[in-house]
């Protein structure tokens, strides 16, 4: 793929880096990519959400390491820094704010929507390292900060609507 060849799902597929770059193929959605990225990682949640912390934990850091190689590959191919079809950011980052998330589709909804909150808005310091940090690592870590703004935020709401 060069860096005129507009992405199709045959091309990426042809590219196991760009497949998952891509969100294996949630990348393509015409509008919103980031958020359909970002529904992605539902189904891999499910998935993870009954493995012990560390287990969930380790996989995530694993997802996350993988994700800087495979977005510098693809973003190096593109030749277009941060192509908006890269999504394997939100894939993580998602999965990221989901972390001991209290139980419940309620409480992953309001997760789903703090993480996109915090990805599009790019509150300090995410616009700070956005602008900063280039290539794979870059692409990975502005969404990493957002996910941990977003669990914590998460955990925060969670805490008061328990507290007697």
């Amino acid at each position: 793929m060069t860096a005129s060849a507009a992405p199709t799902f045959i091309s990426l597929v042809r590219r196991p880096a760009h497949f998952i770059a891509f969100g294996f193929g949630a990348g393509l959605a015409p509008k919103a990519p980031g958020t359909v990225g970002s529904l992605v990682a539902l189904p891999l949640y499910l998935f993870i959400q009954t493995l012990p912390a560390g287990g969930y934990a380790l996989t995530v850091a694993v997802l996350f390491i993988a994700g800087i190689g495979v977005c510098a590959k693809t973003e190096r191919e593109l030749g277009v820094h941060d192509h908006p079809g890269i999504v394997w950011d939100e894939v993580v980052g998602m999965l990221t704010t989901l972390f001991l998330a209290p139980a419940g589709w309620a409480w992953v909804a309001v997760g789903f929507g703090l993480f996109r909150l915090f990805d599009i808005g790019k509150p300090f310091p995410i616009n700070w390292l956005n602008r900063r940090v280039a290539g794979g690592l870059g692409i990975m870590l502005d969404d990493l900060i957002a996910a941990l703004f977003a669990a914590l935020t998460l955990q925060g709401l969670h805490y008061l609507w328990t507290m007697n």
